[in-house]
């Protein structure tokens, strides 16, 4: 990502699959919608690091709210509440 995002930019994750390797990123919040919270710092990437590599180039990593309603369409509690989770950049672009 080409500048860091600021928290309350709008992002949303890619709609990937990979078949092989440790991903990082649940499969209910690819191809959705959030909120940056805010950056939490940057880190090797854990999906390199788990295949032995060095996890280098270092990524940046993201705390990002999604609405409930937003990842569980038959959510039934107030349409407020939101799940909050660590996401690194190189699964975010902007919206």
């Amino acid at each position: 990502m080409a500048q860091p995002l600021e928290p309350g930019a709008r992002v949303r994750v890619r709609d990937d699959y990979p078949v092989l390797g440790h991903i990082r990123t649940p499969v209910y919040v690819r191809g959705k919608e959030g909120v940056v919270v805010k950056h939490l710092g940057t880190f090797p990437n854990p999906e390199s690091l788990a295949l032995g590599r060095d996890g280098l180039p270092v990524k940046a990593l993201y705390e990002v709210s999604f609405q409930q309603t937003e990842l569980w369409p038959d959510y039934n509690g107030p349409e407020r509440d939101t799940l909050v989770i660590d996401i690194y950049e190189h699964w975010l672009s902007r919206v």
